[in-house]
């Protein structure tokens, strides 16, 4: 009980320490942020906003700037949007056709398609465009708001055929007095002539029959009474295959159908716009079974082709559109459509003609801003799993309960081919971690822990927290900051003739009970102030541990050192003899009989190898750089997208195999994987138990807590900091986290490792990073010229398991596993190094200073940020990366826990140099409880003196005029209006 209160004490005042020097420089930096009050960013909606803008670009911040005037088109589209609908907006696919007059018949032939972006039918009629962005004149937009300004407008109509839908759009044209009854006849031959669809050679098939629902097309005939229909009877064909582009249409989409055509008994344009009740197959309707759903019809008279095309192609583009999508499922008369249009309009980018050739085609963007967060970004919240309970226990027990409900599918939703490659790239990841931390393990603590240790130790800890834990996407492994305080205890320990194995059980004991009292008083809430800066800075540093660790490996020459000295013409001075016991057998014996039998080797030649370190260095950066190669071999143009994204998944497996392979083919005796064979402790005076009395004398049972408060906050932080960077959002992780039951989990292991003489164990920020890469989702489905969309994560345990029973199987699998050259072990922990800094706003900063302003990339934040103030932001991260390399490499090395969390101190400093602005783009804002309140209750205060006062005159008039704008709306849709 003493021990449980002394480290209570020691754990809490050093992390009271902190928290009071936090709260202070809050209380003094906020008469600082008060002088940046024009900027609003440091609360959690408007940044929530910077966010949607850094990621949407200038263009969702305006839309955003104009919501907030709140157009009467805005204000619309808002009310219409925003009512319960609990079903999605389905993906809708495009097709424009336009009216052909050849050999003096008429048929419609497919001109363009939209999925996403849009394909044309080249001139030569042969084949399709490349998917491009569709740059629309603006005059054809205005066209276009003018004929739904005009035309007949028919929703939720009830239709099942083609043939019935024409009538019904004709008959309304005639009621409304468009067009004149004796043209009737005429618009409906025109509109039931046959299609002839760019997949398929010209065919002879009408609309009258291919109008039929697929439902009742085999069992219903249309009557030769019907002239409309008797007139397009023609023989019809089998539609041929379209099952490669229907992979890039999702199965729930459905059609929009725009035709476009010129006619000599009309004199003015016959305008139509459609959307049926339900969808409708109506066969070969649009190239692809898919269910109509909208129809758009555009005749007119001879002379104005383009302009005609112009308008299709707008109506077309507007359809595929995230936001007028939803407005043409949702609207309920004319005015909600136009005010769709409108809308569109205000987002229209104009391109000044003679600063730009309209032939060019823009390549579509990598990323495309959604409907959401075009207009209703929702509020940055923190995350419930770190939110303070006041609850004794009370975040561990919420993480169990919100783990429980998905125990089941975390075993089942591994069953997945894309684990397969997931578990080898990790298990090779693993071992090779574990023999490299094994064997320096080994040689800073004489072999009371090796590389036996390490294996068995990952084996169990990994095991055991995939399967109990409450992020299983986290591995766990032997870290560099642990190593480096391993060997300082050893040294401490030898130089006092302390029993280092005793001493160190009790420092695993202490700190796994200060990790229950930081688990049981929610202390995780301190992640809160880790921001970006805190999370760059610490991963990586860890990435260029592997960096540098894996090329150190490389250049020590340990193995076979380069032979400077060899000269070929002296080969003949060169000879190697073996002086053996039985000196008239030396000339028999080969090296390896001759040191096997206690001989020596006598000789300038003895030494001599090939040259291994130029094939070591093949073997390197070989496996690298075909591993880096094959990852982005799924963006490649060449073989089919699943062969492509199947070498991707599998290269770092290929790239093993192929350099082993070489390293099998050539027979050089390059440096092996060395795995254990027998399960027996490195050191063979101790044993796979550590007894906690008797060696030591008893004060130190509790002088270990000082050095354990050392270790629970190196722990604290290296796992919090690694679960932080799996949790990110940009992950997308749907089954939650779990910060407190991974730290209970942490403290456990501590002390079983402790006790079994074990390495202890951690989150491993690479390896973690890598093993979340390794099991991204995308769409299978995108549209033509749309990257695939990342979908999240697949969240499951199967692979973490079976990693570490691969691990803990590994001294079994010693005869194969020997024939691995250690040098590709190398290259994947250097490409393990070099991906997990992609993505990392630090690193892309620190290339902008090799760049010139003119030829750095268009990022974000230097729209809205100084070059000049993003460079020192820059600084002041390298210099704490260098501080912290520093201290890892130095005699200081003991107080690099602590450094670690004065990375909180330093972020909250930087308050005082840089505005909230200006943070809010190159960091995250940090929490301000108490300033969130006093400026709510400044809100509320403004909020109420406005309400007290008059309105003005001015006021009244703008609010009368934009109320005329509005009709009631009836509540039930009118299907024709």
């Amino acid at each position: 009980m003493r021990l449980v209160k002394l480290d209570f004490m020691c754990l809490w005042t050093a992390f009271y320490l902190i928290f009071k020097l936090l709260d202070l420089m809050e209380e003094q930096t906020g008469n600082t942020r008060e002088r940046h009050t024009h900027t609003h960013t440091h609360t959690h909606t408007h940044m929530n906003s910077l966010q949607a803008s850094d990621v949407n670009g200038d263009r969702s911040a305006q839309s955003n700037s104009r919501l907030s005037a709140v157009s009467p088109a805005a204000e619309r589209l808002r009310h219409i949007l925003s009512e319960d609908d609990s079903r999605p907006t389905p993906t809708i696919f495009t097709e424009m056709d336009t009216l052909q007059h050849e050999g003096g018949e008429l048929e419609w032939k497919e001109s363009a398609r939209w999925v996403k972006f849009e394909e044309k039918v080249e001139e030569g009629g042969e084949r399709w465009s490349k998917p491009h962005v569709s740059t629309l004149t603006l005059h054809s937009l205005f066209e276009l708001r003018t004929c739904l300004q005009t035309g007949s407008i028919m929703l939720d109509l009830e239709g099942y055929s083609l043939p019935q839908i024409v009538d019904d759009i004709v008959d309304r044209q005639i009621a409304d007095g468009l067009i004149l009854p004796d043209l009737k006849e005429k618009i409906s031959f025109v509109l039931l002539r046959k299609h002839r669809h760019q997949t398929r050679k010209p065919i002879h098939r009408s609309l009258a029959d291919i109008g039929k629902s697929s439902n009742a097309a085999s069992s219903t005939r249309v009557s030769s009474s019907d002239p409309a229909q008797s007139r397009s009877m023609n023989d019809i064909s089998d539609t041929p295959s379209t099952d490669q582009f229907m992979k890039k249409i999702p199965r729930d989409a459905e059609a929009s159908n725009v035709l476009i055509g010129e006619v000599d008994f009309l004199d003015k344009p016959f305008v139509s716009f459609v959307r049926l009740a339900q969808a409708t197959t109506l066969g070969g309707l649009t190239e692809v079974p898919v269910p109509t759903r909208f129809l758009f019809i555009l005749l007119g008279p001879h002379g104005k082709t383009k302009s005609y095309n112009e308008i299709g192609r707008a109506i077309a583009t507007l359809m595929v559109d995230d936001l007028f999508s939803d407005v043409a499922y949702k609207a309920r008369d004319r005015e909600d459509l136009i005010a769709g249009v409108d809308e569109f309009l205000d987002e229209v980018i104009v391109l000044p003609p003679g600063e730009w050739d309209p032939k060019i085609r823009i390549e579509p963007p990598k990323k495309v801003p959604s409907a959401e967060m075009r207009h209703f970004p929702a509020p940055h919240e923190l995350g419930e799993e770190l939110k303070f309970t006041g609850r004794f226990g009370g975040g561990l027990w919420l993480d169990i309960k919100r783990k429980i409900p998905w125990f089941c599918s975390d075993i089942y939703d591994g069953f997945h081919i894309q684990s397969i490659s997931a578990v080898l790239f990790i298990y090779l990841g693993c071992i090779t971690n574990a023999i490299t931390f094994g064997g320096l393990l080994g040689d800073a603590t004489d072999n009371y822990q090796g590389v036996m240790e390490s294996f068995l130790g990952t084996a169990l800890a990994g095991t055991v927290f995939c399967v109990f834990g409450g992020q299983p996407l986290i591995i766990l492994s032997s870290t560099g900051p642990i190593l480096i305080f391993e060997k300082l205890l050893y040294e401490f320990s030898k130089s006092n003739q302390i029993d280092y194995m005793e001493l160190r059980l009790w420092i695993g004991l202490h700190s796994c009970l200060q990790c229950f009292v930081l688990v049981l008083s929610d202390a995780s809430y301190i992640i809160k102030y880790m921001t970006r800066f805190t999370e760059e800075g610490f991963s990586s540093l860890i990435s260029f541990i592997f960096i540098s660790d894996a090329i150190k490996k490389m250049v020590a020459w340990k193995y076979y050192p380069i032979n400077r000295g060899f000269k070929p013409d002296y080969v003949t001075s060169y000879r190697c003899e073996c002086v053996a016991p039985d000196q008239e057998t030396k000339s028999q014996l080969s090296k390896k009989e001759c040191v096997k039998y206690g001989g020596l080797l006598a000789g300038n030649s003895c030494k001599y190898v090939p040259d291994l370190a130029l094939m070591s260095f093949i073997l390197f950066f070989g496996t690298y750089s075909m591993t880096v190669s094959l990852k982005k071999f799924k963006f490649s143009r060449y073989f089919p997208t699943k062969f492509r994204s199947l070498v991707s998944d599998f290269s770092i497996m290929i790239s093993i195999l192929v350099f082993c392979g070489l390293d099998l083919l050539l027979e050089l005796d390059t440096p092996k994987l060395h795995v254990p064979t027998e399960i027996k402790p490195t050191r063979p005076d101790r044993g796979w138990l550590v007894k906690p009395f008797g060696k030591n004398p008893w004060w130190w049972y509790l002088l270990s807590s000082v050095p354990a408060l050392l270790v629970t906050i190196l722990i604290f932080m290296d796992q919090q900091i690694s679960a932080v960077i799996v949790n990110r959002k940009e992950n997308k992780l749907k089954k939650g986290c779990g910060y407190h039951l991974d730290l209970f989990w942490v403290g456990v292991l501590m002390a079983v490792c402790s006790f079994m003489g074990l390495p202890w164990y951690v989150a491993a920020t690479v390896i973690s990073i890598a093993h979340i890469d390794s099991l991204k989702m995308e769409s299978e489905s995108s549209a033509p010229g749309e990257q695939p969309q990342f979908l999240g994560v697949r969240e499951q345990r199967l692979t973490g398991i079976l990693v570490f029973v691969l691990t803990g199987l590994s001294i079994f699998l010693a005869p194969v596993l020997q024939y691995i050259p250690m040098p590709v072990l190398y290259g994947v922990f250097l490409y393990m190094g070099v991906a997990s800094l992609s993505g990392i706003q630090f690193w892309e900063r620190i290339k902008l200073y090799l760049m010139p302003p003119k030829h750095q990339p268009d990022f974000s934040f230097l729209r809205h940020v100084p070059l000049r103030r993003v460079h020192l932001f820059t600084l002041v991260q390298i210099v704490c990366l260098a501080v912290l390399w520093i201290l890892k490499s130095t005699f200081l090395a003991i107080i690099f826990p602590v450094m670690i969390l004065g990375l909180l101190v330093v972020r909250k400093l930087l308050d005082f140099m840089f505005s909230q602005h200006d943070l809010a783009w190159l960091d995250d804002i940090l929490p301000e409880k108490d300033k969130k309140k006093k400026e709510d209750d400044k809100t509320k205060k403004k909020e109420k003196k406005k309400a007290a006062e008059p309105e003005s005159d001015e006021e009244v008039r703008k609010w009368n005029a934009v109320t005329k704008q509005y009709r009631v709306v009836p509540s039930h849709p009118q299907p024709n209006l």
